[in-house]
């Protein structure tokens, strides 16, 4: 096995993945028995209720987690070895004890069963592999003038949300269109509070500038609620309104209103014309199909809203051995519901052997009812036909691409002489202006593609801050003392199995003796560094740790597939150094005052103006500033008075 092993998943997965090529039954038998006579144990306080299960190894890390409509019937089956797949029998003989949780109705197991599945992400349940949020369009409700904006992550803000989309493009380009059509704003708060004058948008008509009162609140709030209509899919009646309107402004020979009519009605053309598929009439819902090949799954899904098609994206499930179509799609729409809400309608191209039981567990999230349904004819009908095409293309090219990234980590691995092709690969890169603001960074990447949940970045604390080499080692010993202190075993995904530095010999010298200084040698290293001609001619010098260098045609994908980690680390070193400078310039004294927060700093400085007028202030002046109590008072004063 791999020193490093899979580095998106738990330690149950690595020894998973391990033992799946090398488990018989007759080896394991010893681990079989062992593992019966832990569900055993359990199985005997157990009761005919509704509950979740979850199978623990022998270091307790999650094997598996599974619901149940009667837990003592369910884990009963686990005893029964020579009824269970092989697959089961593996995951048998590595279970060493169980966690029981009993819920109220097999609906709510059902729920819960997804969200351990994707807290813990056990190497024997699906999983569905993408950690992208899904962004949603947001109408604000928390001002007097609405604001139209992109939204990911909780929907903890009061307003009217509009999605899932399919992606950031997707609804970017959606609020561009309705930004024309319904000319809201999309500027913060903060920035509509301080106007004296209209901004850009207003110029380019894609903003009706009420921060200046150039439209009052009726008006406006007849705005949001036509954007409210168009959006909550009565986008017929807005346009045939924006019509009567334009006609009859160009009857009363008001020919700029006509105009600007117009454009608004282009506007919810372009939103209308720019759907991939028709789904005119179907209102809400989300469609799902599922294709199989060569013993992989792709998922695709289109989101209908408003009889609008707001995108569609291919999902590839993983862990899914020996299982069929139908039990993939079943535990897939499980776990994608966990985070997006439901729609009242959902639409499928197979039937699954637990769809009531799915429907009822999503239907406190929907706010009602959930259909889930199998069309035969009709709209419904080529809308599904349509995602089976889209799935099984999505599939055969997901499939052609992980052959390429498999011949590319073959040529890799020899090009770099390692023993095995990587797993996980570490990239490293430093970032200052003229030693300021230092830090190190790190991205990772997989047989994949970049695990951006994996990328790390070091405050430079102890080497000179203009000293490019003693900044690597800063990271390398800090990175590596923690990796041989959590994970000394090396089975836990914290080590890699190659590192590139983006540099030179002298980045090389100090990566490779800080390790050495370590007592770590078996970390292969390698830098990468502008050619000769300072890679104007696109070639790039990797230098090894014994001195050695090579390099690769200035047409290789293999030196392609290495520049682009190489720019990978670098935009995120630039990136984090870029947001170090900038909290540093917004940094205010008054941070370092104990208990201090954000609202009574604000009320500081907008009573006093600076924070050097804060720290001369006399005790009674401060106890006179709006929102601050006397032993706020107390304690800016004795902050900056220690003395008395």
């Amino acid at each position: 096995m791999s020193k490093s092993g899979r580095p998106d998943q738990p330690n149950a997965s690595e020894r998973f993945n391990e033992e799946r090529a090398t488990y018989t039954m007759k080896g394991s038998q010893p681990d079989l028995e062992a593992g019966v006579a832990a569900i055993r144990e359990v199985l005997a306080t157990l009761k005919p209720k509704p509950g979740v299960y979850r199978m623990l190894d022998a270091r307790g890390d999650v094997l598996y987690v599974g619901k149940a409509r009667a837990l003592r019937n369910r884990v009963a089956n686990y005893t029964q070895v020579e009824r269970l797949p092989l697959r089961l029998k593996r995951m048998v003989s590595q279970t060493r004890a169980m966690t029981i949780v009993t819920t109220n109705s097999e609906a709510e197991a059902l729920l819960l069963e997804a969200q351990l599945i994707k807290r813990y992400r056990p190497p024997y349940n699906v999983l569905l592999r993408d950690d992208k949020s899904f962004p949603f369009i947001l109408l604000s409700a928390e001002h007097d003038f609405p604001r139209i904006m992109k939204h990911r992550g909780a929907r903890r803000a009061k307003g009217n949300y509009y999605g899932p989309f399919a992606s950031a493009g997707s609804v970017n380009t959606t609020i561009n269109a309705l930004q024309k059509l319904f000319l809201l704003r999309s500027c913060t708060d903060s920035f509509f509070s301080r106007r004296d004058r209209p901004c850009l948008l207003y110029q380019i008509k894609r903003c009706s500038a009420p921060c200046t009162g150039r439209i009052d609140a009726s008006g406006y709030a007849e705005l949001v609620d036509e954007a409210k209509d168009f959006l909550g899919g009565r986008s017929g009646a807005v346009q045939a309104k924006l019509n009567s309107q334009m006609e009859e402004a160009a009857a009363a020979l008001d020919f700029e209103r006509a105009a600007m009519l117009r454009d608004r009605l282009r506007a919810a053309t372009f939103i209308q014309g720019s759907q991939a598929i028709n789904a005119e009439g179907v209102g809400n819902a989300d469609v799902f199909a599922i294709a199989m090949r060569n013993g992989q799954f792709g998922v695709q899904a289109f989101f209908i809203r408003g009889g609008q098609n707001w995108g569609h994206r291919a999902f590839f499930p993983s862990h899914t051995e020996g299982l069929d179509e139908a039990e993939v799609l079943t535990s897939f729409l499980a776990q994608f519901y966990e985070e997006v809400p439901p729609p009242r309608l959902i639409l499928i191209d197979r039937a699954l052997p637990e769809a009531d039981l799915l429907a009822e567990a999503l239907a406190g999230a929907a706010g009602g009812k959930v259909e889930i349904s199998i069309p035969q004819r009709g709209d419904r009908r080529r809308l599904i036909q349509q995602a089976e095409r889209n799935a099984a293309e999505a599939l055969e090219r997901r499939q052609a691409e992980s052959g390429a990234k498999a011949r590319l980590g073959r040529e890799l691995a020899e090009f770099l002489e390692l023993p095995e092709v990587p797993q996980r690969i570490e990239v490293y890169d430093n970032s200052h202006v003229q030693g300021a603001h230092a830090l190190g960074a790190m991205i990772v990447a997989g047989p994949e593609g970049f695990i951006k949940g994996q990328y790390r970045k070091w405050n430079i604390k102890q080497a000179q801050t203009n000293d490019d080499f003693g900044m690597m080692r800063e990271v390398f010993g800090r990175r590596f003392a923690r990796a041989a202190e959590e994970d000394p075993d090396r089975d836990g995904g914290m080590w890699p199995d190659l590192v590139l530095i983006d540099g030179g010999k002298g980045q090389m010298s100090a990566a490779r003796d800080t390790l050495e200084e370590m007592g770590i040698e078996d970390v292969p290293l390698i830098a990468i560094a502008k050619g000769p001609h300072h890679g104007r001619d696109g070639r790039e010098v990797f230098h090894f740790p014994d001195g050695r260098e090579k390099m690769l045609p200035v047409n290789s994908p293999l030196l392609f597939h290495l520049q682009r980690m190489r720019d990978e680390v670098h935009r995120f070193a630039i990136g984090a150094h870029r947001d170090k400078r900038s909290r540093a310039i917004q940094a205010s004294p008054l941070d370092e005052v104990p208990g201090i927060g954000p609202a009574r700093k604000r009320a500081l400085l907008l009573h006093f103006g600076t924070a050097g007028k804060v720290r001369a202030a006399s005790l009674e002046d401060l106890q006179r500033a709006p929102g601050v109590s006397a032993a706020v008072a107390q304690t800016v004063y004795d902050f900056y008075h220690p003395g008395g």
